[in-house]
């Protein structure tokens, strides 16, 4: 059950309770309702299965933590599902729940092109018939990715050759009114050559003729890949942690 000062339902009435805040309008999809709540300035929402996360919130971290923790209490959420919230400590975190994981990282967005890069023009769109290289490109120099041939949350492939050889690309996870940037990867012997910068610009420019926000996720700890966005317009931030519930 859900307790809070206002139960909200349906995608349209989350987003406007959030200002259309650019990660909701990207966390909840079209044709898809959501329930959730407003409490003390945060708006957090609960999805249906098969949507990625179980649930997430924008707004101050406390009044999510104290609603989800409620939610655990009885029933609602459970062991092995993730929630994307608002960035809290580990310590404010672990007060309310039980983490088998914490992840902190930002959704970053951008609304205009980006300045042009060496080597954009080499970005192409991937098909099915790429999808063994892409295999091979992922398990060699982005193991960890959860972005994969298959995934059904992936919309497209993008990609940087050189001759025959797959070294660079990206996936359109694209979902709600976000065009959204997942799993960028570069060959490890072609990295420090701008390949990066150009899947990035390129992606983003033609993600931007169908969106008016393009965004990514990146790790706090990643400083490079931070600064790089940033360069290439990448400038509204939502700090967020996500956890695994234990």
């Amino acid at each position: 059950m859900i307790t809070a000062d206002q139960v909200l339902a349906g995608r349209e009435a989350l987003l406007a309770a959030t200002g259309h805040h650019p990660y909701a309008r990207h966390a909840l999809w079209r044709d898809h309702e959501a329930r959730g709540w407003r409490r003390d300035g945060t708006v957090g929402w609960l999805l249906p299965p098969g949507q990625g996360p179980a649930g997430g919130a924008v707004g101050p971290a406390g009044p999510a933590l104290d609603v989800l923790a409620g939610l655990v209490a009885d029933g609602t959420l459970h062991a092995g599902q993730w929630l994307h919230l608002p960035r809290a400590t580990p310590a404010e975190v672990a007060a309310r729940l039980t983490v088998a994981r914490l992840d902190e990282w930002d959704f970053r967005w951008t609304t205009a092109a980006p300045p042009e890069q060496a080597g954009e023009d080499r970005v192409v769109r991937l098909t099915e018939a790429d999808h063994p290289a892409l295999d091979a490109l992922i398990d060699a120099a982005f193991p960890s990715t959860t972005s994969r041939p298959g995934d059904p949350r992936i919309v497209d492939w993008y990609g940087i050759r050189d001759g025959d050889r797959l070294v660079a690309a990206g996936a359109d996870r694209s979902r709600g009114d976000i065009g959204f940037l997942a799993g960028l990867t570069v060959a490890a012997d072609r990295r420090g050559r701008g390949l990066g910068a150009a899947l990035t610009a390129g992606m983003t420019r033609a993600l931007l003729g169908r969106y008016d926000h393009v965004a990514l996720g990146v790790y706090t700890d990643n400083v490079g890949a931070i600064r790089l966005y940033r360069r290439l317009g990448f400038t509204g931030t939502e700090p967020r942690t996500s956890v695994h519930l234990g």
